[in-house]
């Protein structure tokens, strides 16, 4: 099948687009689909496969079947990108590593006996039934939730370094009432320091001028 256009459209903007389709097998050979990715876009999927059961008369998991996946880059001599044998349901996930067409190829294995085989043409009748659910481009979402992830990192940090300051302005307030009062203490020392000098320089005067008068007294008193 040629380009998954009509199954899998790729913007032209890296916009993640989800693309889901079912896909059968009536033999041992893979179902390929083309697609032309940019660069670094990031393809997932999940995938589920089921096979016929003909006494159920439906598709039913079977949990021994496997799937194997293969993306080539036809641009680049089908380099191999991807090579994953998975199980019967899982998920997928690879990066456009350069511009250009891609190959991806599903394969079932490990078949259950109850899919049985045509005698001349070797088909399974009934055959495999695999249901591809595949994103295209989800970087952008990928980036989203990265930059929400980001955004709130930032908005965290933002309330860390206005705690930081928040508490450096405690400091600050706390460091100036500190020398406020260091200052206060140090004008009240100094001002009981000035008064006891002065209440010495009184005393002494006043001690002087009693010794004084007193003398004075006793001499009058003697001569008298």
């Amino acid at each position: 099948m040629r380009s998954l256009a009509g199954i899998l459209s790729v913007a032209a903007l890296c916009v993640a687009q989800a693309q889901a389709l079912y896909v059968y097998f009536d033999g041992h050979h893979p179902k390929c689909f083309y697609e032309e990715l940019p660069k670094d876009t990031l393809v997932t999927g999940k995938y589920k496969a089921t096979a016929w059961d003909e006494q159920a008369r439906a598709y039913v998991d079977h949990p021994e079947m496997g799937v194997y996946i293969s993306v080539d880059e036809t641009f680049d001599n089908m380099h191999r990108v991807v090579s994953n044998r998975g199980a019967s349901s899982g998920k997928f996930t690879f990066s456009a590593a350069d511009s250009g067409d891609h190959r991806l190829c599903f394969l079932p294995n490990g078949i259950p006996p109850s899919v049985t085989f045509h005698p001349w043409t070797g088909q399974q009748i009934g055959g495999i039934k695999l249901e591809l659910d595949i994103v295209i481009g989800e970087t952008s979402q990928i980036e989203r939730s990265d930059k929400g992830k980001i955004d709130e990192m930032v908005q965290k940090v933002k309330d860390l370094r206005s705690r930081l300051d928040e508490v450096r302005r405690e400091q600050i307030f706390q460091r100036e009432r500190e020398a406020d009062f260091r200052d206060q203490s140090e004008a009240v020392n100094a001002r009981v320091v000035r008064w006891t000098v002065i209440q010495m320089l009184v005393l002494t005067v006043t001690c002087a001028w009693q010794l004084t008068y007193l003398r004075a007294f006793f001499i009058k008193q003697k001569l008298t």
